[in-house]
């Protein structure tokens, strides 16, 4: 239930910054079965929030352990089922020259592989961290040798590699374009080689052949045009029209706090939907204690927050030729 509501809230999120989000491939994805998830990483935390809100299925996600050093991080990873993994970077920094742990990240490894074993979903980033730079990073070898283990070791049969390329027209700037293309999936079972190198080779290749190689899917023509004056059709524009109405505001204030605040272009995006949600909170609270004021009913306000939510919804998605 709390992923759910997340979900529906990233992506209204993500489609108040971000003119269009363009998927190419859905179809590719697997329903169902044990499923690691190979993304591109160039805009930090925003880069599993469209991953999140494209899959269709419940997915778990990683992170580099250090940010589980906060306690609110902390415990939002454990209700989120976020697995922390130890970067050999880090591990270097605070082991202050002494040789790391190879086996640092042994207890993360078994999570997934139990999750894996679940027919569960997990996202990682084999690149290991967030850069600016256009093309794929070099790819760490964790996601090939977790997927060789659950493999061998934990005998988990049916297991997908699926590499899912994401293309930012401008992660920095608002209404810009975002394209997400789904690869075809690499299946361990018929994967031969047991060598962890080839395996993050073949990993490379398909991440890179739906980033950097593929690049911005075109925009999609809409048929919305044709049928502009059906009454549902004109019902969604002035949910959209009131959605814009109630939370433009906040969310340009977001904007300019996000601004004045980021230091690197992977901020922006990232701080627009942290500021943006707290003001639309702190909005929605203002609106429905004057509301209340006025009607004295919990059940006017109660109907007063599903027209805020269903405006919201629609001031999002109502541009879009596709509505996902």
């Amino acid at each position: 239930m709390i992923y759910s509501v997340l979900k529906w809230i990233t992506g209204i999120a993500l489609h108040w910054f971000y003119g269009d989000i363009r998927v190419v491939g859905k179809d590719k994805i697997p329903a169902q079965g044990p499923l690691l998830i190979a993304v591109n990483h160039q805009n930090a935390l925003v880069d599993s929030l469209i991953a999140g809100w494209v899959m269709p299925r419940r997915i778990a996600m990683t992170a580099k352990a250090t940010l589980s050093d906060n306690p609110l991080i902390a415990f939002a990873f454990r209700i989120l089922h976020v697995v922390p993994l130890r970067r050999t970077s880090d591990e270097a920094r605070q082991q202050n020259g002494l040789p790391v742990d190879r086996s640092r990240n042994r207890e993360a490894f078994s999570e997934i592989i139990s999750l894996l074993r679940q027919g569960g979903a997990v996202l990682i980033f084999p690149e290991g961290k967030s850069h600016n730079e256009f093309g794929l990073e070099p790819l760490k070898t964790g996601l090939a040798r977790l997927a060789l283990q659950a493999r061998d070791e934990g005998g988990i049969e049916g297991i997908r590699i699926l590499p899912l390329g994401l293309v930012f027209e401008d992660k920095g700037a608002p209404g810009t374009a975002v394209g997400v293309r789904v690869g075809k999936a690499i299946e361990m079972d018929s994967w031969s080689a047991a060598d962890h190198t080839a395996l993050t080779e073949e990993i490379a290749n398909r991440l890179r052949g739906v980033s950097e190689i593929a690049g911005l899917p075109p925009q999609q023509n809409s048929s919305r045009a044709q049928h502009k004056d059906s009454i549902k059709e004109r019902l969604i524009a002035s949910a959209a029209w009131w959605g814009r109405l109630t939370h433009q505001t906040p969310v340009r204030i977001a904007r300019s706090m996000a601004v004045k605040r980021s230091t690197n272009a992977d901020e922006p995006a990232m701080l627009t939907i942290l500021f943006g949600i707290g003001l639309v909170l702190v909005t929605y609270v203002i609106h429905l204690t004057i509301v209340g004021a006025l009607g004295h009913s919990i059940w006017i306000d109660f109907v007063y927050l599903v027209g805020l939510l269903t405006g919201a919804y629609w001031a999002a998605f109502e541009p879009h030729p596709r509505r996902y």
